[in-house]
């Protein structure tokens, strides 16, 4: 007996020489050329910048199914590669706020967010809350009345909602949210938003007029004037002042009127699937995921009108169509994985994740069989943060539910794509929270393990000039393969990774 103890070590050291090499093989096979090839087509004029529900959405979806199809992979929707999502737009019509006697009208000097139908010129009283803090609460009633709230500043798009759910539920009737910045940044923030807004508010379920959340105003700074009767400069020592004198109390209410009529139609819009069956272990399912739709086109502008998502999320877009190819050409050499893997690129995601949130309510393979999310959003680029220094990648949520998909990712890269990980973005805190802006975030809420790879926010980022002529396709391969030696661990390992994490 004693003899065999060096053969069994010796064929150990062998197996997981040959498993490292095939995997090595089958990452080498995701190269710069194929993902431009497929980039070239997915985020080109043709597409139309493959907005929720357009004809150029429509397109890109059906050159990633034929894709999967051509692959071998499997339709898993009734033999389909579509899942169906049925979303609402709601399009503004008449939307308005008057104050201090003059109207003013959405994309001008306002900007409305939300789906709901005001039925009509409603009128208030508006009250002050500062920076919307415990203390300046404290010292104002909004029952009834809208509340008017100070942004550090309007590009804060990621508290927006998480404000202005606060306020109403301390009975504010309407939310206006401003800043004492300049009017030329409330510009560019028209500028960036009115296309996408035009286009219509999607969601998963028809607008509820009864819906206590009437959504919210964002306003340049002279219309919040108007309406409180204050200059800028007085609302905000108020806003400065001591809490214990009551300076928030001690302000006279404002008055507005507005308007948020809204029409209401069906949009048809899918996500699409490719299923590569596992061997031993195909009832445990890994998935990869992207977001393929984009923000469309800029609409009454001239010269180039087409936001092409090069990069968001074209990108990504291409690197699970890329992983997707390896892992079918090693089933078809006989190394296919253990473990079943959905392919998915999701629709929605710019307007609300919504694609991704669709299949998590309505799963094609069981929650509890789903192993991991691994999500790719924006890989082809470089930040400001990291000029001249493209070797890195953000990764966002290995370590929040399950530390042995951190090990597995660290380990992995260490051994063979050596980028630079960069956790900035991993903390639940940073002013971004990136951990909840992408598709992964409607698994981890379920309590499935993920990791999101991530290249950060460039000058480029929902512009016209996200083309492919900008993407660095040396470095999306390589991030794509970081992505791709994990995925293939994952799907490989005796155990399922353990959700260790809550």
């Amino acid at each position: 007996m004693k003899s065999l103890k060096p053969l069994s070590l010796t064929l150990l050291v062998a197996l997981g020489t040959t498993l490292a090499q095939d995997v090595k093989t089958y990452a080498e096979g995701i190269t710069p050329a194929d993902l431009k090839e497929n980039l070239s087509i997915l985020a080109s004029d043709a597409m139309e910048g493959r907005a929720t529900g357009s004809r150029g959405q429509k397109m890109a979806a059906a050159f990633i199914r034929h894709h999967f199809e051509s692959l071998g992979l499997k339709g898993p929707v009734n033999g389909s590669y579509y899942q169906p999502v049925e979303l609402y737009a709601t399009t503004p019509a008449e939307i308005y706020v008057t104050a201090g006697g003059v109207r003013v009208n959405n994309f001008t000097d306002v900007l409305y967010l939300g789906s709901a139908d005001s039925r009509g010129e409603q009128k208030s009283a508006v009250v002050f809350v500062g920076k919307a803090s415990e203390a300046e609460l404290a010292q104002v009633d909004l029952t009834g009345k809208a509340a008017l709230v100070m942004m550090e500043s309007l590009m804060s798009m990621r508290t927006w909602r998480t404000t202005a759910d606060l306020l109403r539920n301390k009975g504010a009737s309407m939310v206006f949210l401003t800043s004492n910045q300049p009017t030329d940044d409330f510009r560019k923030l028209v500028d960036q938003l009115q296309g996408f807004l035009s286009q219509g508010n999607l969601g998963l379920k028809r607008p509820d007029p009864n819906n206590p959340n009437k959504g919210m105003f964002i306003l340049d700074r002279t219309v919040a004037e108007k309406i409180m009767g204050q200059s800028m400069e007085k609302l905000t020592k108020a806003m400065n002042g001591e809490a214990a004198k009551l300076p928030l109390k001690k302000l006279k209410p404002g008055s507005v009127a507005y308007s948020t009529k809204v029409n209401t139609r069906v949009v048809a819009s899918e996500n699409v699937l490719g299923y590569l069956e596992g061997t031993d272990k195909k009832d445990e399912v890994v998935v990869i995921t992207s977001h393929y739709d984009h923000v469309g086109k800029n609409p009454g502008t001239t010269g180039d009108v087409i936001n092409n998502g090069a990069d968001d999320d074209g990108s990504g877009t291409v690197a699970v169509m890329e992983m997707a190819s390896e892992f079918a050409r090693a089933k078809k050499d006989g190394k296919g994985p253990r473990r079943s893997i959905l392919f998915m690129t999701v629709t929605a995601e710019e307007i609300g994740l919504l694609g991704s949130e669709y299949y998590a309510a309505n799963p094609i393979f069981p929650i509890e069989k789903t192993v991991v999310d691994i999500n790719i959003d924006m890989i082809g680029r470089n930040d400001p943060e990291h000029a001249g220094k493209s070797d890195y990648v953000y990764v966002i949520g290995a370590d929040k539910l399950s530390s042995e998909l951190h090990e597995i990712n660290e380990r992995n890269n260490a051994t063979y794509t050596q980028l630079a990980f960069d956790y900035t973005y991993n903390d639940e805190n940073h002013p971004t929270n990136l951990y909840k802006r992408s598709d992964h975030w409607n698994f981890a809420k379920l309590g499935i393990p993920i990791v999101f790879y991530f290249d950060g926010i460039h000058e480029d980022y929902h512009k016209v000039t996200d083309e492919v002529s900008k993407i660095d396709f040396e470095i999306l391969a390589k991030r794509a393969r970081a992505a791709f030696y994990t995925a293939w661990e994952v799907a490989n390992r005796e155990e399922r990774l353990k959700v260790d994490k809550k």
